[in-house]
C-alpha cells in the first residue's frame, strides 16, 4: 500500500478530495495531512476524515530537521503539495528524490513563482486578456513552480469570465484531474 503525506496551508478541498478517492483504495491511502497555518480548515477537514493532521511553525519546517523526521517516520511514497504556500526546503527535497509534486491554478510556465497562488494567479490571467488557462501538476524543486511538469489540463477564458468563474473552472479541473494524475505517479 502506497503512502501520501498532504501539504496544504488552507481550505483543503483538494486534499478532502485526495483523502475520498485513495479511502477505497488497494493501492494507496493518505497518511497524513500537514499544515504551516493552525487555523487552516484542511485540518479539520482531515480529522473529520479520520486522518492524522498536523501543523508546524516555520523553524519546524527551515530551520530544524523536525518535519523532515516526522516525515522520514511517515515513509510517504508521494508528497503532494496541495494549496501550501511555502517554499518546500531543500534538505528535505534531497531526502525524498522526485516525490514531491505540487498543483498550481495555471499553465505553468505562465503565471508562477512568488506570491502566484488562488486568486492572484486568476486575476493576472484575467488582466492579461488570456484565452486559456488551466491546471499544471508537476514535481517540486528548489524554486517556485519550476519543477518538471508531470500533467496540464485547460480550460477556456471568457471574455466574460472574472477571477472568481476561472477559480470555478480551475477548481473542476482540480477536482477531476488530480487524484487520477496521484493514482498514475504512484502506480509508475
Amino acid at each position: 500500500m502506497k503512502r501520501i503525506v498532504i501539504f496544504a496551508s488552507g481550505n483543503g478541498s483538494n486534499a478532502e478530495n485526495l483523502i475520498k478517492f485513495f479511502h477505497n483504495s488497494d493501492s494507496a491511502s493518505v497518511i497524513q495531512v500537514l499544515s504551516n497555518n493552525p487555523y487552516a480548515k484542511v485540518l479539520d477537514r482531515a480529522k473529520n476524515l479520520n486522518i492524522s493532521a498536523l501543523s508546524f511553525n516555520k523553524i519546524a519546517f527551515t530551520e530544524t530537521n523536525d518535519v523532515l523526521n516526522l516525515l522520514k517516520s511517515t515513509r510517504p511514497d508521494l508528497i503532494i503539495l496541495a494549496g501550501f504556500l511555502w517554499k518546500f526546503p531543500e534538505h528535505i527535497l534531497k531526502e525524498f528524490p522526485n516525490m514531491v509534486i505540487n498543483i498550481h491554478p495555471a499553465l505553468l510556465p505562465k503565471f508562477g513563482g512568488k506570491g502566484m497562488f488562488g486568486m492572484n494567479v486568476h486575476k493576472a490571467v484575467v488582466s492579461q486578456k488570456e484565452t486559456e488557462t488551466g491546471i499544471t501538476i508537476h514535481y517540486v524543486n528548489e524554486n517556485y513552480d519550476e519543477g518538471a511538469i508531470v500533467f496540464q489540463a485547460k480550460c477556456n477564458v471568457l471574455p466574460t469570465d472574472g477571477a472568481d468563474d476561472i477559480a470555478k473552472k480551475i477548481q473542476k479541473l482540480e477536482m477531476e484531474h488530480f487524484p487520477k494524475v496521484v493514482e498514475k505517479l504512484l502506480n509508475e
